[in-house]
């Protein structure tokens, strides 16, 4: 098993722990992850590398936490979004930004 399966199972028996897989749905999570991305926005203008990995960290919780309500492994979601990028081609834009060929 990797670390990325270990810690997603910890993640979720932390979520269970506290009923949110069981009592919360996703479209709270949603709006949890939004305020943990908003967080993320803060700590990368702030340039604290610190907040910038809590950050990140938050909204991975809440993303596995959708994905446990949604009773799918978060892997397989990461596999799949890669599985639909790998192949993709585009450019960088002057804003660093990643554009996908039509």
């Amino acid at each position: 098993m990797s670390t990325f399966n270990i810690i997603e199972l910890d993640v979720v028996r932390w979520g269970e722990n506290r009923g949110i897989i069981q009592n919360s749905t996703s479209a709270a999570q949603v709006k949890k992850t939004q305020e943990e991305v908003q967080e993320l926005v803060d700590a990368i203008a702030a340039k604290d590398k610190y907040a910038i990995i809590d950050a990140i960290g938050d909204v991975m919780v809440t993303l596995t936490m959708i994905a446990a309500i949604e009773d799918l492994p978060l892997v397989a979601c990461y596999q799949a979004a890669y599985d639909q990028i790998k192949n993709r081609k585009g450019y960088l834009d002057a804003n660093g930004l990643w554009i996908k060929e039509s």
